[in-house]
Formats: C-alpha cells, structure tokens, sequence
C-alpha cells in the first residue's frame, strides 16, 4: 500500500489482509504506526514484521528517520509476533542502536561480510567530470549498463542530455519528474541492456539489475554508508565491476552546507560531520580503500591489490611545513578568499587583485612557489578533508581555519598527506592491468567461458571460481602443473583442488 494507489484498491488489499489472503503486504512506517492501521492489524494473524532499511531507525545510521523509531510500538502492540529488521550497511554503533531502538535485546545477531569483492573502486579528483565521465564509459564500459549518481536534480538533467547528445542510451531518475515518467525510467532500465540510468539518491532501493557493470559518483556523496549501498547496484551477477567516484572541494563544501543548513537537532548534525569526514578520509586514503571500507563496517581484508590506491600506490610525504604555509595564508589573507586565490599568493602570481590587496608584500607571498598550483590544489583537499579548514558557503566559498586547524598550528604537530602524483588515465590503467597480446586475449576469453560453464553448473557467481586478475595472469604465464598455478594471485590450495585441472587442461588445449 502507497500513496499512488487509488482509494478503491487500498480497500481491496485491506479486504484481502482481512481475510487473510495475503502473503506479504509492504507498507512504509507512517502508514504502519496510523491508529486505524494498527487497529486493523489487531484482528489479523501476522506471522512476522520485517523491517527492511533498518539503518533509518538509528541515529548513528547514514539515512536516520525518527519515523522508524517508533517501531519500537510493534514490541508492545504485536508482543507474540516475531520481528527481524535487516539492514545492508549498518556499523557496530548503528547495529547496537537498531537493537535498542526496536528492543531486539534478545534476538540473533547475523553479520554478513562486507566485502564486494568484484567491485573495483576508483576515487579521483574532479578536474572535468564530463569529460572524465565519457573518457571513463568510453575506455571501460562500452555497451554495459551503469547508473550515475549526481548531486541535484539540475545536474542530473544536464548529464543526462549530455549524455544522449554524446550517444548514449541515457535516462533520468529523480524526485522532482512525473511519478508516471519515473517509473517508465525504472522499468525500461530494468528491462534494457546497455543503458545508462542518471539519478539522484532516490534511486536504486529496490533495484536488482544484476548486469550494472559501473556506477559513477560525479559528486561526493554525504557518508561511507551511502557510497557504499550505492556502488552496490553494481556487479549483483557477481562478475567484475566498476566503482568510480570524482570529488572536488565544492563537492566537500555542499555535502557540509546540507548538513548546516538542516533543521536537524545539532546531535544529529555532529554525526552527520563525522560521516562526511569518514568518507573525505576515504577519498584522500593513501592506502587500499577496500580494506578503509571494510574497517569502517567492523570487517577487514589485506589489501585487495585491485582499487586505485593498491594499483597506483599513493606517495606520502612530511606535509608538516607544507601545511603550515597553507594554514598560515588562509590567516594572514583574512579568511575570506577561495582556494584559487590562496593559491596565486603561495606561488606569488604577479596579478593586479594581490597587489590591489596588498597581498604581495605579506611573508607568505611566493613562500610555496617550488610546487606547482596541481600540488598545491591536493594540498588543500587534504586539508580540508582532515578537517584543518573549511570551505565558508555563507562566504562565498572562502576558506576558513577550524578548531582543528588552529590546534595544529598552536601545538606544532607533524603531518603526513599523500602526495600529488599526475592520476593515469582509465585506459593507461587497463593497459597496465590487462597488457595481453592477441594470443593471450583469446586464452582469456576461453578461460573466462569456462568459468562461466563451471558457476552455472555449481549456481555460483564467477568470481567465486577465479577472479578476472586470476585469470589474466593465467593467460599470461600459462602454467604447466598445478605447482605453477599456485603462484597465480588468488589461487589458492582449495581453488587448485576444485578447479586447477580443468582450467590446466584449456591451457594445454589453447597453448599454441
């Protein structure tokens, strides 16, 4: 029952739940907790209430409702009834609350891992996402289904008709179309191959389209639980998928505006900046961010040796001067002025505004000019994602030092970010990655058939047999015996004892 059925149907449905010939009937919580609704479900015989979503009932969760805390009435209403709430992205802390929320003190605990193993991600600076997006669809994904995720609904009509007019097969999901356009959108995607759907976060509950082979943010989204549910529409089939994600400080700016600017209890909003601030460190790891993501979620792995930061290792270095710089500009500028601008003063721009400003005669003029303004963008970002400044949105997008910042400044700490290294492009990563000649690209394919052949016999997903990377390097060194194929990545005693012979034997028959 919803809100776009007509009144007649309602009445149908409650006649059916009445007589009991219903199995399952879905309703979202304010309908639930109505006194006439739950008068009705007195007299019927209920077998169990699942609460899907559960993360909404907790405050610690990405999606918080007050709404679902109210659930807790079902304990008191419903006693006898058995109760089970679910939850894809729920941390230890969330966990805990769902169960205190919903009075679950009793029930079983199970905690799947969170691992999406056939997910590679990718973060990248937003340098020209239009551009990026395209060169990355164009150079991964030719012909696959994605979604892409965009900040606003303006941006998701725009990308869309780029998109289109670039020749892709694109539509828009959002909350501001016909209620009868987007669920055309929804049904045509779920039913068409090779099809791009761009969407704002109203999209995707529900959706099962197992062949989504990428999902792109062209926006920082507001929490590691949010990306994470979101990069899962990809890869449901099991075979290999991208994740990718390009972010930038305005992105950092609106995501904290939205928080500000919420009429959400200031409790609420000191989650909310911990959440974002999560995820900001996600985005400017310098390690695997498989394992950062598992971590978060209380799970953990070794480094997966398949996201950008495994495949591209990030350098680090001492920022402690470095940021200092920095930090001290924003202060002796005044704290009102941009990135940019901050920038041309470090590097010591002769332009006409820092001499109006008299900017060029402060310490801090040209104190930075040994990096470039490429370096000094990265800096920054990092700054801003540990919290050290802020970007002011009630002031134009000036930059301002934080509590934080200050503290670092006040007790000489020492810092180390990740530094700047020119990002390879998506196709010099699938060179690197693959690098396969025309004889071994045929192995590949004839070994990636018979994984396929062996899944669908076992009802497995593929990569439970080998990974794409598995069978890459086999297709590369060609192993004779299974001794050689157990110094193939992935390969393990197990994998040799189920599957080493038959995919030795494609070798052999494929050898020449």
């Amino acid at each position: 029952i919803n809100s776009a059925i007509s009144y007649d149907k309602i009445c149908q449905i409650k006649t059916m739940l009445k007589e009991g010939s219903l199995k399952i009937l879905y309703v979202a919580p304010e309908r639930l907790l109505m006194e006439d609704f739950l008068d009705l479900l007195a007299n019927v015989k209920i077998s169990l209430f699942a609460i899907d979503e559960a993360h909404c009932v907790s405050q610690w969760g990405h999606d918080f409702r007050p709404v679902y805390a109210k659930l807790s009435l079902l304990a008191e209403k419903f006693p006898d009834t058995p109760r089970i709430a679910l939850t894809a992205t729920a941390d230890e802390a969330t966990r805990k609350d769902i169960i205190e929320r919903l009075e679950l003190q009793n029930a079983q605990q199970f905690v799947d891992s969170f691992d999406r193993p056939n997910i590679n991600y990718t973060i990248t600076v937003a340098n020209n996402p239009k551009k990026q997006v395209i060169s990355f669809i164009k150079n991964n994904h030719q012909n696959h289904s994605g979604v892409i995720y965009c900040v606003s609904r303006k941006k998701t009509d725009e990308l869309t008709a780029f998109l289109k007019a670039e020749g892709f097969n694109a539509l828009s999901y959002h909350a501001g179309m016909d209620a009868v356009q987007r669920a055309e959108n929804q049904k045509e995607f779920q039913q068409q191959e090779n099809i791009i759907m761009v969407a704002t976060i109203a999209f995707g509950m529900g959706i099962d389209k197992p062949d989504v082979r990428f999902v792109v943010h062209m926006n920082v989204p507001k929490s590691i639980e949010s990306y994470y549910q979101e990069t899962g529409r990809a890869g449901r089939d099991g075979l290999t998928a991208n994740a990718i994600m390009f972010y930038g400080l305005n992105d950092i700016a609106i995501q904290r505006n939205f928080i500000e600017s919420s009429d959400a209890p200031e409790q609420q909003k000191r989650i909310e900046r911990q959440k974002l601030n999560y995820l900001l460190g996600l985005c400017e790891a310098t390690r695997c961010r498989r394992q950062i993501l598992l971590e978060y979620f209380g799970d953990n792995c070794k480094p997966c040796n398949n996201c950008d930061t495994c495949i591209n290792k990030p350098l680090t270095f001492d920022a402690t001067i470095i940021a200092q710089q920095a930090l001290s500009c924003v202060y002796r500028t005044g704290q009102i002025f941009g990135i940019n601008y901050l920038i041309d003063v470090l590097t010591g721009d002769d332009n006409q505004r820092i001499k109006n400003f008299n900017h060029d005669k402060l310490r801090v003029f040209a104190i930075g000019k040994e990096h470039s303004k490429q370096e000094w963008q990265s800096i920054f970002r990092q700054l801003v994602a540990q919290n050290f400044l802020k970007v002011d949105m009630a002031n134009h997008g000036g930059i301002k030092i934080t509590k934080e910042g200050y503290n670092f400044l006040k007790e000489k700490g020492t810092l180390e970010l990740g530094k700047y290294v020119k990002i390879k492009t998506n196709k010099e990563k699938t060179k690197v990655n693959l690098n396969l000649d025309h004889k071994e690209d045929n192995l590949f394919k004839i070994l990636k058939a018979k994984r396929l052949e062996i899944a669908k016999a076992k009802n497995l997903p593929p990569y439970v047999i080998f990974h794409d990377r598995a069978l890459i390097e086999m297709s590369k060194l060609k192993p004779n015996s299974l001794a050689e194929m157990l110094n193939i990545n992935g390969v393990g005693q197990a994998k040799i004892e189920r599957y080493g012979e038959e995919f030795l034997a494609v070798i052999s028959d494929n050898q020449h």
